[in-house]
């Protein structure tokens, strides 16, 4: 099942996410890692809910992988 990265409600803490770091959003390369903390406030975002993961990288999540 596909889950919506850009759905606040979706992401939790310990979520095993992608995320495209903001240098990299030209390419649109994704970084993989563990959410440790959720940064955007709103309940929804268009280009993705902004997270930190535990490498301390920040960015928009676009896949959610379970």
């Amino acid at each position: 099942m596909y889950m919506d990265g850009t759905i606040r409600a979706n992401i939790s803490l310990g979520l095993h996410v992608a995320i495209v770091l903001k240098k990299d959003q030209r390419t649109g390369k994704l970084t993989t890692g563990v959410v440790q903390r959720i940064l955007t406030n709103s309940r929804t975002h268009p280009h993705g809910i902004k997270v930190r993961l535990e490498s301390g990288e920040i960015g928009r999540v676009k896949e959610i992988i379970n």
